[in-house]
Order: C-alpha cells, then structure tokens, then sequence
C-alpha cells in the first residue's frame, strides 16, 4: 500500500462531484465537524460506556468516551504524520491530514453499538445464536442471506452501516464521508463468514460491494474475494490504540470515583507505567495539589501522554511493515516492556474489580431482557406486518428504516438499525410502554 492513494479526499456518495479544489476547511475537518452536529454522535450521550448511566457521581458514557478518544487520536495523527512529512517530503499536504482523519474516525468508531454497553452487542448475538430467533435461520439462508451477520452482532460493522447506508428518504452515500476516514474505523476489514468463529467482522453482507469499492480506490491489499477479506488501512492502528488508550485508562479514573478501587491502588496502577526515576518527580509534583481527584486527573494524563508517545514510536518503526500487510497485533501490544507490563496489569484489576461489579453486571442484564424483548416484537410484526397489532408496533418506528423491504435479511436489519440507534433511556421506555408498565402522560 502505498500512502499517495491511501489518503483519499473524495467521499463515498458524491464521488462524481468530487474535485481538488482548496477550501477554507479541508474535507476531512468536514467529516469531522458533520459528525459532532449529527443525531447519531448526539445520541451516544444516553449511551452505557461500562458503568449506568450517572447519577450523583458522572463517568464516562459513549459521548465523553469518543471524545476523548477523538482527542488522543489527534495527538497520535500530529506524531505520525510529522515523522512521515520527514519521510515523504513530496507528500508533505496530504500527510499533514492524517490527524484530522483518525480524529474523525475516533469519533465515529462507537455510532453503530447499541444501548447498554457491550452487552447490548452481546444481547443481540445471543438472540439470534440461542435465543427465541434461532428459527429465523433456515428462512435467512433460504433467501441467500447471511446469518452470520446476526449471529455474531458487530457494532464496527454497524458503524460503517450507519455512515454509508441510504436510508429512506437520505441522500446516496448515507453520511457521505471521505473513503480514507471510513476506512480508519474498519478494524476487522471482513466479512462476518470470513471471521473464523472469532466474532469480529467489518461490514454487513448489505455493504459488502460498498466497503470492496472503498478499499480498492485506496489500494487496500485484497486477501481473498470469497468470503471477502482485506488487510487493515494504516489509520486503523491509530484509531484503534487511541480506543485502547482511553478505555483502560480512564475506566480506572472511574473506579476510583466509585470507590471501586482504593486511592491507593489507583496511584500504584498508574505509577506503574515509569521508571524510578520518573516517579519520584511525579510525586512531588503531585503534592502541587491536594485534591485527591487532581492527583488522579495529573496521573491519568501522564500515562496516557507515555502510551501516546508509545504507540506512535511503534506505528512509526513499523511504518513498512504496516503497508505491506505483515505487521500484526494491535499497536498497544507491541509497546515496550515496562509499560507492557503496567498496561497487562490494569487490564487483570478491570476485569476483576470493574468489568464485574454489581451494577455493570445489573446493567447487562437489564440490557439483555429489554433488547431481547423488542426484538421478539419487532421481528413478529415484519414477520406478519398486516395484523392490527403489527401494524401499531411498525407505526413506532420511523420511515427511515426500511421494514417493508423485499427480503427478511433486509428487514431484520432494518430493525437492527432501530433497535442500535436507542439510547439506554429510550429503549427502556419503549419496553415499558410495550408491556403496559407505564402508560403516556399529557
């Protein structure tokens, strides 16, 4: 691969209008800024990140945590980019845009997962894998349809559905954004029967030709033709360790907000990542100030400053390898050995005092029975769309999904759509709409 035809200006949609004219502000801070003013990014403020929704104490929801992320994958774009500038003096305009497309891309990579965390995807697959639509299957592959594409639930491959897809109604092109920011967000760049069981896919059957034309004007190696495989745009790496830095890290900020984790154990986890030398200025300067949360805010800041510098020195040194496709492994797991290790141990106290709490698990739970829930009904009224009640549940649903197409894989999807798109707060009211236990006020 090569960078000249990797960075790509012209937008998926609108590529017979699309020019190398100069404006004010290049298409990429466009994508960007047409994010921030959308429904879907706006939406992911009722959205669970790891922990419920906030009540007196505020973490993190998918809002915060894109923006954030957005934030860091900026910086690793500025690093990258810069050093690349060195290399490829004569590309020097369009690698200067690199930050602005992992940016964009950082804030797009969590559009396309449902409400309730993780275990919204979770409570999907399971429906279909094990639950009451497993009789679906036979009428999915019947029609030519991939069942694999509901089975194994994708909120990346639901992101890039949301941004390319013409609903009813939207313009051709969905989003319409540039072809190298929606490759950045691609992290899996298969299908769901190219997969291998892991899970982990990239696009939809429904976007399967639209993701192929995408990679081929960026010169994106093509693996195999069937079942559709490629290897990853470069970018991805960078959107991808901006995820991996702020997820870990700032979930821990969070614990100890909860008081899940001591502030003891906080400070031990984030000091961790220096050496001896480092750490005995960083206490100091952590006496600055007294308030123990300020202390915690300088030391989230300081390892996610190292990791940044960390992952950037890494795409970089790996720079060949990453485009000839034989780099492999995210970027965060080839970082060197004390941060390696500080990071392996974080990741061992989430699981065991965060990932795991009552009130995560109380979430996963209450997200399984409510999605599972509307997918019953909702998949019952495309399935018999003329019955009286159906047709009250299609009337909740706006015209823009398509739940009158022509195939069932076509309408499942279209209530897929739907039901991903809720916040946590809506679906909850519409669950207990459905089922009576609250009626509408005037």
């Amino acid at each position: 691969m090569n960078w000249k035809q990797l960075l790509s200006a012209k937008r998926f949609g609108m590529e017979k209008y699309h020019d190398d004219k100069h404006h004010d502000r290049t298409d990429f801070q466009r994508d960007y800024d047409r994010l921030i003013f959308s429904s879907p990014f706006r939406r992911l403020q009722n959205k669970t990140q790891v922990f419920p929704l906030p009540g007196s104490i505020f973490v993190h929801n998918r809002l915060t945590h894109s923006i954030e992320v957005s934030s860091v994958g900026r910086s690793l774009g500025v690093i990258v980019g810069r050093e690349l500038r060195k290399k490829y003096p004569a590309l020097d305009a369009a690698l200067e845009e690199i930050s602005s497309i992992v940016a964009a891309g950082c804030l797009a990579h969590d559009l396309g997962n449902p409400p309730f965390g993780h275990s919204g995807e979770t409570a999907i697959t399971s429906y279909f894998s094990e639950g009451n639509g497993k009789y679906l299957e036979d009428k999915i592959n019947a029609e030519g349809g991939r069942w694999e594409d509901f089975t194994n639930f994708e909120g990346n491959a639901n992101s890039i559905r949301l941004l390319i897809h013409q609903f009813n109604g939207r313009r051709p092109g969905g989003f319409v954004m540039t072809y190298s920011m929606l490759a950045s967000i691609v992290k899996y760049p298969y299908s769901s029967i190219a997969a291998n069981g892991k899970g982990k896919f990239g696009f939809f059957q429904a976007e399967e030709q639209d993701f192929k034309k995408i990679a081929d004007e960026l010169g994106m190696h093509c693996i195999q033709d069937s079942p559709l495989k490629y290897t990853r745009h470069p970018l991805v790496y960078l959107v991808e360790a901006a995820d991996d830095i702020c997820y870990k890290i700032m979930d821990i900020e969070d614990a100890h907000k909860l008081g899940l984790l001591s502030t003891e154990q906080t400070i031990e986890l984030f000091m961790n990542f220096f050496t001896e030398e480092r750490r005995a200025k960083m206490y100091k300067t952590m006496q600055v100030v007294s308030d123990i949360n300020e202390q915690i805010a300088y030391l989230r800041s300081s390892v996610i400053g190292l990791l940044v510098d960390e992952c950037a020195r890494v795409f970089i040194e790996n720079e060949e390898s990453i485009l000839n496709s034989s780099f492999s492994g995210a970027l965060i797991k080839h970082i060197s050995s004390l941060p390696d290790k500080a990071y392996k141990e974080a990741t061992t106290v989430s699981y065991k005092k965060i990932y795991k709490t009552k009130d995560v698990v109380d979430i996963e739970l209450a997200g399984h029975r409510i999605i599972g829930f509307l997918l019953d009904t909702l998949i019952a009224a495309i399935e018999n769309p003329h019955a009286k009640y159906s047709e009250l549940i299609l009337s909740r649903i706006p015209e823009q999904y398509e739940t009158n197409a022509s195939l069932l894989y076509e309408r499942i999807l279209s209530i897929l759509d739907f039901v991903s798109g809720m916040t946590d707060v809506y679906a909850l009211d519409l669950y207990r709409k459905i089922t009576g236990m609250s009626l509408p006020t005037i």
